[in-house]
């Protein structure tokens, strides 16, 4: 008979090493990114192509893992209307988010762009109340003023701001935002796991013919190097891979306290790493605040879903109909 205690001593360890895992891709894949679209390195300056290319990558990978070896298997009961009305919108507001948060990184530095990603909460927040999905009140008002007083703090202590680079990524935290807000929505009513990689990688070609390919044609200066942006492209896959590991064994609320390591980690990296990394401790004071908000959020939410999920097992079970959308 198996020990107990050692069985739980394995688990832990495999726990923290999917973390650590999830951590280091992460950091490694946003610097890798930079280095690949710096014109100072690579000079592949055409994020929208590079997020394509991770795409269509992970979609041959995907295919070739569930289909043709079948060591990895996905969702049936996919219908045209389930496609249409949840798949594609996700896809499209991940692909947006990809997109900007990618092209963010042309105008300013990778540590800026963390700092302004702290106040992804308020923007779930702010959609999540215009959507029915969240409720006003003083606390959450309370903490999302935090996290933005440490966002403005954190940008008034940067050196060399460029408003073009914070637009880009303010618009990729909208995208993420309202890809959770779908994802609420659109996949957790309806019991589904949906995985949208071929519809964002559909998402992003329109895009790409229109905005990035002319200018790809006519500027030849660039470079492309076949073996780094495949490896590039196998560390998003991978990156992708191991989020889903961690939140098999842990949950998605262990990925956002990790998140917030990991922008801690890519924050003081990127100064040693990236002439354009300037630090402030004005710069590190604010987004210590914004940090400090974020981790008032996440406990948030952790005491609401432990006291959802209480109530729940106290309600009496009365014998229903099943709906067909209901999670199994």
């Amino acid at each position: 008979m198996a020990d107990p205690q050692r069985k739980w001593v394995t688990d832990d360890v495999l726990t923290y090493s999917y973390l650590l895992l999830y951590i280091a891709l992460s950091s490694g894949q946003i610097f890798f990114n930079k280095w690949v679209l710096s014109s100072k390195e690579i000079n592949f300056p055409y994020p929208l192509g590079l997020t394509l290319l991770h795409m269509v990558f992970s979609s041959i990978l995907c295919f070739m893992l569930t289909k043709v070896l079948k060591i990895m298997k996905v969702e049936e009961g996919m219908t045209l209307d389930i496609y249409i009305s949840s798949v594609i919108p996700i896809g499209a507001m991940f692909a947006m988010t990809l997109w900007l948060g990618n092209t963010a990184y042309l105008y300013i530095s990778v540590s800026f762009a963390q700092m302004l990603k702290a106040i992804m909460p308020v923007a779930v927040f702010i959609l999540g109340v215009a959507a029915g999905l969240e409720m006003m009140s003083c606390r959450m008002l309370l903490i999302m003023s935090v996290i933005s007083l440490g966002v403005l703090v954190a940008s008034y202590g940067e050196i060399d701001i460029n408003w073009v680079g914070v637009v880009y990524q303010m618009g990729g935290v909208v995208g993420e935002a309202l890809r959770l807000i779908f994802m609420e929505i659109l996949v957790k009513r309806k019991g589904l796991k949906l995985n949208p990689i071929s519809v964002i990688a559909l998402c992003l070609l329109v895009p790409w013919i229109f905005l990035e390919k002319p200018k790809m044609d006519e500027q030849r200066t660039w470079s492309f190097q076949p073996l780094i942006l495949t490896l590039n492209s196998l560390c998003t896959f991978a990156l992708n891979l191991s989020v889903f590991l961690v939140i098999q064994h842990t949950s998605a609320l262990t990925i956002r306290v990790a998140g917030v390591v990991k922008d801690w980690v890519v924050v003081l990296l990127s100064a040693l790493l990236f002439a354009d990394t300037k630090l402030t401790l004005i710069n590190l004071f604010g987004y210590a605040i914004a940090i400090a908000g974020v981790a008032a959020y996440n406990n948030h939410k952790l005491k609401k879903g432990t006291s959802q999920a209480s109530s729940d097992e106290s309600e009496p079970t009365v014998p229903l109909i099943q709906s067909s959308n209901s999670n199994k």
